[in-house]
């Protein structure tokens, strides 16, 4: 257990990092709601808004389960488990999401960052929370680069999603 207080402080700044990023997303999209509406703006923002306050939250969840007293190191390796399963089946759900936006073509950048990189760190999660048990610090290792991995991944599609919305949105004329 020594080893999970050892980086209390890691997860506090990603951890606050997030729900910070979090609350700054529900912001943008507020200031956003009275814009006109693009054709098929629903669907492409379940499969490009969604996922980065998804992933944000993953993050959150996971620096709380290393900030929280434990008793036993396996309790957080299984709970560990249970969010890479989780993302690896949000993962899914998001490519189906983008295969099925007809407002835009995704290209591979999307692909990439949108399930490529967040699948790539569920995975991780989950490989890390499976060897804990008999490679404890290298998993601790493992979980904290997935955790880096959907927080970057994240920032990375909220700016993405952002610049998208003004630059594409249609401009209101200044009277």
């Amino acid at each position: 257990m020594n080893e999970l207080t050892d980086w209390t402080n890691f997860y506090v700044i990603i951890g606050g990092s997030a729900g910070a990023l979090i609350g700054l997303q529900f912001v943008v999209v507020t200031l956003m709601a009275d814009m006109p509406r693009m054709p098929g703006e629903e669907q492409a923002t379940s499969a490009f808004t969604t996922p980065s306050v998804v992933h944000f939250q993953m993050v959150l969840l996971m620096s709380a389960l290393i900030c929280a007293p434990w008793h036993s190191y396996m309790i957080v390796t299984v709970l560990w488990g249970l969010v890479g399963v989780f993302g690896i089946f949000y993962s899914g759900v998001v490519a189906r999401r983008l295969h099925g936006v007809e407002a835009y073509d995704a290209v591979f950048e999307d692909w990439l960052f949108y399930v490529l990189l967040p699948l790539t760190g569920y995975i991780t999660l989950i490989v890390s929370a499976c060897f804990a048990h008999f490679h404890e610090r290298p998993a601790l290792f493992g979980v904290g680069a997935a955790a880096l991995l959907l927080l970057f991944t994240g920032i990375h599609n909220a700016w993405d999603a952002v610049v998208f919305q003004v630059l594409t949105r249609p401009r209101q004329s200044k009277d």
